[in-house]
């Protein structure tokens, strides 16, 4: 009785692995049925297997698969090296410096192949705050699972046996809907500052909660967020706005005070008049996209999550003197340059975000062939669902926009008809009927005038 009780102890304490080794889930426990597993990760396990490795699949999908979730993508590990594994497959190559693994390529499919890892060595490269900057020492499995970072992170599915292993609990936790980290929560933290962020993004994903002695540290330890690569800052607030749940992550983090790193502004975006309102529209869209599977664009999740804070200045401009649309240039630069410092937004998705942002002035008139040249624009259905938010916030004539969005979706015949419609409207009507004509001018007598008669005033007014 005693020496059961104290293995229970001692199971609680340090996870099963010391308390006789990791825990083989069936499929009858774990759900997990196998036609929801990509059978390019399933193939990469059997080419290895068949080489003499082991293989499983790992991670993420493995937990979403679990909590009845569709994963986005498949990971296997390995305890084969990544030189070892590149070989065997016909488009395969390693990446990565901090720690080296294989894409193995199917087509649109990346199936991302790691070793397992040794546990962290004092030895091991690492800058001031403790983060890991190079990790490419291999280990076992269960070294593997130790170096994972939350429980239901650590669990490897067979497809040859249907098993999941679990070295930590993992399984009881997902059940739970509870994230706790493996091993001490602060040295875990300065190994890798993201994960406090990924703890908030799996809370929010799973509609769980953080484990007291996990959650504890993050407070404290936000700052060390801000010595992490821009790049990795980017690629993680990326997954936390398309994770599903994208209002709940961004609330969670302005509560653990985690926000600051990742947009610096955001506590000023949400606290202006209407701003968290406008930001939780663009949110909810996405994130009901993200649930029917269909794909979203970041450049249209940053322009909406920056959009307040451009309008507060362009406004400011233009209160100042400023033309329209030099005053939306100039807030435009303002703001990604302050953004960029701590968020690496690509020159792709920035380039984007002033597209969508540049037209929306130009939706306040409707007249022929500056029409037809908005819709040649590549971003027009962007900057039209753009201009949707924006009537639903209030701040944008919403019969207008839903002509300008009806336009989007017409042919090419329905356009035509639409556009020609709208030059018998009154100017009063739309704002924006057709333009007044020039009366043409007058032919001077020869040796009289001004001056003026070779005419050099006259290109002026047309320039625009």
């Amino acid at each position: 009785m005693i020496t059961t009780t104290i293995k229970k102890f001692v199971g609680r304490l340090f996870g099963p692995t010391v308390a006789g080794g990791p825990l083989r889930i069936e499929r009858e426990r774990h759900g997990i049925d196998r036609r929801n597993v990509s059978r390019n990760a399933i193939k990469v396990c059997d080419v290895l297997r068949q080489h003499g490795y082991e293989a499983y699949i790992v991670g993420g999908a493995v937990r979403d698969l679990i909590v009845g979730l569709e994963p986005k993508d498949f990971d296997v590990a390995t305890n084969a090296t990544p030189e070892q594994i590149r070989p065997l497959f016909r488009r395969a190559r390693i990446i990565g410096r901090r720690f080296q693994l294989v894409h193995v390529v199917f087509g649109q499919e990346i199936i991302e192949t790691s070793t397992f890892r040794a546990p962290a060595s004092v030895d091991q490269k690492t800058d001031e705050h403790g983060r890991i900057l190079s990790d490419n020492v291999f280990g076992t499995q269960a070294e593997d699972a130790a170096r994972r970072d939350f429980t239901m992170n650590a669990l490897y599915y067979d497809p040859h046996t249907e098993e999941v292993i679990d070295y930590h609990d993992g399984v009881q936790d997902l059940k739970k809907r509870q994230i706790r980290m493996i091993g001490d929560p602060i040295k875990r933290y300065r190994e890798d500052p993201v994960r406090m962020l990924r703890a908030v993004r799996f809370a929010a994903k799973l509609n769980g909660t953080i484990e007291p002695a996990t959650r504890q540290p993050i407070r404290t330890m936000a700052g060390l967020v801000e010595n992490v690569p821009a790049s990795r800052l980017f690629d993680e607030m990326l997954k936390l706005l398309t994770c599903g749940h994208a209002m709940d992550c961004l609330r969670q983090l302005r509560g653990e005070g985690l926000h600051h790193g990742l947009l610096p502004l955001l506590d000023v975006v949400l606290e202006q008049p209407g701003g968290e309102n406008f930001v939780e529209q663009a949110l909810e869209r996405t994130d009901a996209r993200v649930r029917a599977g269909k794909g979203i664009s970041p450049s249209f999740l940053f322009a909406a999550l920056l959009w307040r804070l451009v309008d507060a200045r362009w406004k400011q401009l233009r209160a100042e003197g400023e033309h329209t649309m030099p005053a939306l240039v100039q807030a435009a630069d303002s703001v990604l340059d302050e953004q960029t410092e701590k968020l690496a937004i690509q020159r792709r998705f920035s380039s984007d975000m002033r597209e969508i942002w540049f037209m929306q002035p130009r939706f306040e008139r409707r007249q022929g062939k500056a029409t037809y040249r908005m819709i040649e624009q590549p971003r027009f259905r962007a900057a039209c669902d753009f201009l949707q938010l924006r009537a639903a916030a209030g701040e944008f004539d919403s019969v207008l926009a839903q002509w300008w969005m009806d336009l989007a979706n017409a042919d090419d015949a329905t356009r035509a008809e639409m556009i020609e419609d709208t030059a018998r409207l009154p100017r009063e009507a739309g704002g924006d009927g057709p333009a007044r004509k020039r009366r043409p001018r007058r032919r001077r007598r020869a040796g009289g005038g001004d001056g003026n008669a070779g005419g050099e005033s006259s290109g002026a007014p047309d320039a625009a």
